[in-house]
């Protein structure tokens, strides 16, 4: 439905902007959209009334459309169609109407029937008096007032008041109150002025003013309402930067615990890693350390058990005083010496990295056996059978174990290939040294004791044997260098020695044929000796001494002394040098000690202070008597000597004691004593 007014005096502008703000409040507009579609519509008719001519406002409703789920309400102002047809809008606005049913004080808008063409609807506001009641006019006395601006209605003028009306027509001003006593206090009554009174084009031109009033009202709540807006905006966007900061502290205290944890397992994975590592370093230097097979085959189990293995058997092959031969054995041990691979015997695969699945053992079914072979220089040594420390073992652990066999296995070949060559440079050593000749009135007792750790086998060596003259040569020396080698070199010095003997010499003289001999044979050996020559029946040592610990005396009357004249240089250096010999009085009763550095010399404290320890031994001495006294002699002098070795180094010690009642009797006869 449409509803057209034509404007031309303030007067129609009034009624039409009164019939608006009816009908758009009868259609549910809310206050604020209504109060700003009245105030817009005042300043465009006063802007019409203004340039003067004939206006028409049109106001309509249009069904929802477009997605709008409310109904609309325009309002348009123009030209009048009649005067102007083809001017366009000058103004037009349109609001939400929700359509909501009329109340009893609404006007009624009274539309005539249809005519053809657009439906249009003529105002003919009704006869109830609410324009003073929207002015803000009261009532007086109940009268209803006549509409001041109804077509053919009485003039503005004040009609006669009746009794009545005249007595109520009043405001009050103050409301009467009780005092403390209850006595009503006084009251005024101002008479209020009677809207008949004004004329119509007053009553238009307040209400236009009343109009702007409210738009500057309107301005002013526009502007707080832009500023709320404005404001709620903000509050939104902090919202929203709130909740995304949420979300990314969120979102980064997520990635935060992730990289802890990865950080925690990498940590925990690179402890456990070098926690292997280190037991795979200590047990590696455990088992080089030692160079005796059978004790790196006890060590092995203690290293393991129980940290990595509950039980952990070694199984040598060939080794029969470890255990029998025909012991019975798991086939997965068996398999595992002869494929030289690990295997892994259980009920269940063990998923370990380098190790065959087997079935589980026929000696051991309830058990996992894992088989590791000892394997070096691609020969088999054995296999080491290990049982889980628990339900199975880790494949870390696993890999941990299959080096640390091989590192097993090629220690216990080095300590085997050691042990057999020792024992060869022994076996051929032991060979070598002569049995000691029996001479009247000249007893010799020896002792050889070999090194205990090291290959250290075959660089000391002692001899004696008798000259044409009759005269005994007892010598003591030490090559430098160890093993077979030296045990070699060892022989063709004594063989030497003995071959220049035979043409007489003294025992600086031989000295100085086997320095010209060693260096022409061997230039980059060495050898230190010392040798001696006793003469039957004269109280007097000779002896020569290259680069070699002085001799050791001792007198019947129990003083010791160390023959320290000067030595030649070690045999073999490539220098000219003639050995001197050197004399010393042997009355009967002496003893002389001919030894190796492996009897006085320590890596803490050098050679002269086991030199001072070997004459205090001396001093000590009883005087051996002729039923094997001096064997035990010898032993009583390498008793507190040897306290303190550490066996790093072979030991000779040659003892040779002169009898006196031998000697006298041969003095007596003036013949010497039988060779």
């Amino acid at each position: 439905m449409t509803h057209t007014w034509q404007i031309i005096t303030v007067v129609d502008a009034a009624r039409a902007r009164i019939a608006t703000a009816r009908i758009a409040a009868d259609l549910g507009v809310s206050v604020v959209d209504r109060t700003r579609l009245v105030t817009a519509l005042t300043e465009q008719l006063r802007q019409c009334l203004t340039k003067g001519g004939a206006w028409r406002l049109t106001l309509g409703t249009t069904p929802p459309s477009g997605g709008e789920e409310q109904p609309r309400l325009w309002v348009t102002v123009r030209p009048d169609p009649d005067e102007r047809p083809h001017e366009e809008p000058t103004w037009q606005a349109q609001v939400a109407a929700p359509e909501r049913g009329g109340r009893a004080d609404t006007v009624a808008l009274r539309a005539s029937p249809p005519a053809p063409g657009p439906q249009q609807a003529t105002f003919a506001p009704s006869r109830r008096p609410a324009l003073p009641q929207a002015l803000g006019f009261a009532r007086a006395g109940g009268t209803p007032t006549p509409n001041l601006f109804e077509q053919g209605g009485p003039p503005l003028t004040a009609p006669a008041e009746s009794p009545s009306t005249s007595s109520t027509r009043t405001s009050v001003r103050h409301s009467p109150k009780l005092s403390e006593q209850g006595a009503p206090e006084s009251t005024h009554r101002t008479p209020l002025l009677d809207v008949r009174t004004l004329p119509a084009e007053a009553l238009a031109e307040a209400l236009f003013s009343a109009d702007e009033d409210t738009a500057r009202v309107l301005d002013a709540l526009t502007e707080q309402e832009a500023l709320v807006a404005f404001h709620r905006e903000e509050l939104h966007q902090t919202n929203q930067g709130v909740l995304a900061l949420h979300a990314e502290l969120d979102a980064a205290g997520q990635a935060q615990r992730e990289l802890f944890a990865a950080e925690r397992a990498a940590r925990t994975e690179a402890e456990e890693a070098r926690r292997r590592l280190t037991f795979l370093a200590d047990a590696s230097a455990a088992l080089t350390a030692s160079l005796n097979h059978g004790e790196i085959v006890r060590l092995l189990p203690e290293l393991l058990t129980p940290t990595y293995a509950r039980t952990a058997d070694v199984w040598l092959l060939g080794d029969d005083e470890a255990e029998p031969s025909h012991a019975p054995r798991p086939a997965a041990a068996v398999l595992a010496a002869r494929t030289g691979r690990p295997q892994y015997a259980a009920p269940q695969p063990g998923g370990l990295p380098g190790v065959d699945d087997r079935p589980p053992s026929a000696l051991h079914p309830t058990r996992p056996l894992l088989c590791l072979p000892l394997s070096a220089r691609q020969v088999p040594l054995g296999v080491i059978t290990l049982t889980p420390p628990g339900d199975r073992w880790d494949p870390d652990d696993a890999v941990m174990l299959i080096e640390l066999a091989r590192r097993a296995a090629i220690a216990i070949d080095n300590a085997q290939r050691f042990e057999h060559s020792r024992d060869i440079a022994e076996t051929l050593q032991r060979a070598l040294l002569t049995e000691l000749p029996a001479t009247p009135g000249l007893r010799l007792a020896a002792r050889y004791l070999p090194a205990t750790h090291g290959l250290n086998i075959g660089g000391d060596w002692y001899d004696a044997f008798r000259q044409p003259d009759g005269s005994l040569i007892a010598v003591i020396g030490d090559v430098t260098g160890h093993g077979l080698h030296a045990a070699v070199m060892m022989s063709q010095l004594r063989t030497a020695l003995r071959a220049y003997a035979v043409d007489g010499g003294s025992p600086g003289r031989l000295l100085t044929r086997l320095h010209l001999f060693l260096h022409h044979l061997q230039p980059d050996l060495y050898a230190t000796a010392v040798i001696a020559r006793f003469r039957p029946g004269e109280p007097v040592l000779t002896w020569a001494a290259a680069g070699h610990p002085p001799p050791v005396l001792r007198t019947p009357d129990g003083r010791v002394h160390t023959l320290d004249a000067k030595p030649g240089a070690m045999l073999g250096v490539p220098v000219q040098q003639e050995i001197e010999d050197h004399t010393a009085p042997l009355p009967p009763g002496s003893t002389l000690a001919l030894y190796t550095d492996g009897l006085v010399e320590r890596r803490a404290y050098g050679i002269d202070p086991g030199i001072e320890r070997l004459t205090e031994a001396m001093s000590t001495l009883a005087v051996p008597d002729r039923n094997g006294g001096l064997e035990g002699a010898a032993d009583r002098v390498l008793e507190p000597m040897l306290r303190d070795s550490e066996g790093e180094d072979d030991v000779c010690l040659l003892l040779c004691h002169v009898d006196g009642e031998t000697a006298e009797n041969a003095g007596t006869a003036g013949e010497p004593p039988v060779p």
